[in-house]
């Protein structure tokens, strides 16, 4: 059998608040939207600039800590997979979306980042007490996502280039 991948890994900002729900067994699911963005330069030299703009959902432990972090206009990492969703409205119209489902985030922004418009701030976010500086940068996984490995260290992230 071939292989394949299906890994989406971006670096933008939130365009909302996350939005935090349960399903009706308890689990944790949060949905956000996050925009980015690309400049480039015509043959004639003029400089244009697009954005994108993508659903992104995370489930469990990682969607509580999505909601109590992120904010609207903050920085993040997320890494995860594609997932193409269809279903029909109750007029009967078939609809579909695609959204990006994510195992890892990273926020980076500093403590209390994001919109600085006053939409949020520092005092609105609960930190846990084992949450220090060096912590910040570094992926959050989902819990159900983590495998032990016995005798090998943990995986050094301060390799990642950004």
């Amino acid at each position: 059998m071939a292989r394949s991948l299906n890994k989406v890994t971006l670096i933008g900002n939130l365009t909302r608040d996350p939005e935090l729900r349960y399903t009706p067994s308890g689990t944790a699911v949060a949905s956000f939207s996050v925009a980015t963005n690309r400049q480039w330069r015509t043959e004639s030299g003029d400089t244009k600039e697009d954005a994108e703009f993508h659903r992104i959902v995370a489930w469990d432990k990682l969607a509580e800590i999505c909601a109590q972090l992120l904010k609207k206009g903050s920085k993040v990492y997320v890494e995860g997979r594609l997932q193409t969703r269809k279903w029909q409205t109750k007029d009967g119209l078939d609809r579909t979306t695609t959204e990006i489902v994510i195992s890892e985030m990273m926020l980076l922004d500093s403590r209390g980042g994001g919109d600085t418009s006053g939409y949020g701030n520092e005092s609105d976010i609960e930190v846990p007490d084992d949450f220090g500086e060096e912590e910040d940068k570094k992926p959050v996984k989902k819990t159900s996502e983590k495998k032990e490995t016995k005798g090998k260290p943990d995986e050094d992230t301060d390799d990642i280039p950004f």
